[in-house]
């Protein structure tokens, strides 16, 4: 007869997990606020709610093709000797930034054969980019997202300064 009772509040803890979208990581399974597919790399932006009820934005970066990864946000804004194209994330209309964005990739870097330069770069495939924000009191917002995508034999043209417009919920 115990064993009951805790299947019951097993079932009612998992359902409670599953509609609050998994106690503040957001609802990865909610469609895409905006989406936006260019040069290489599927981009979708989901506003959701940390923990503590802060804002934030969720900028996925997905390159179409294996072997492809982005360049860091830290990568300075004309690269390293001139190589690479930094990743950007930044709001504007009805969403203020708060920080700067955070990858929830490790950096690794990369060494193009022949040359002296390390390119820092997330490791390949998708990367999901958080900015905190705020709301300004308009009723739609833009991520604006610039980026480049490299292989080890080859980089695809780079994406500068994409709008993607959405409605604030």
């Amino acid at each position: 007869m115990t064993h009951r009772p805790r299947r019951a509040a097993g079932a009612v803890a998992l359902l409670l997990v599953a509609a609050t979208g998994c106690a503040g990581q957001g609802d990865a399974g909610a469609p895409p606020a905006a989406e936006f597919e260019g040069n290489g790399v599927g981009v979708a932006v989901r506003l959701d709610r940390d923990t503590g009820g802060a804002e934030r934005l969720r900028v996925t970066f997905r390159p179409q093709e294996s072997g492809f990864h982005l360049y860091s946000v830290d990568l300075p804004a004309g690269g390293v000797s001139g190589l690479g194209i930094p990743t950007r994330l930044a709001v504007r209309g009805g969403l203020a930034a708060d920080g700067t964005p955070t990858a929830d990739r490790p950096l690794r870097t990369v060494s193009p054969a022949g040359l002296d330069v390390e390119l820092p770069v997330y490791p390949d495939g998708p990367v999901t980019l958080t900015l905190p924000v705020h709301r300004t009191g308009e009723a739609r917002a833009e991520a604006v997202v610039s980026y480049g995508a490299c292989s080890e034999g080859r980089c695809l043209i780079p994406v500068f300064d994409q709008a993607l417009g959405f409605a604030l919920p």
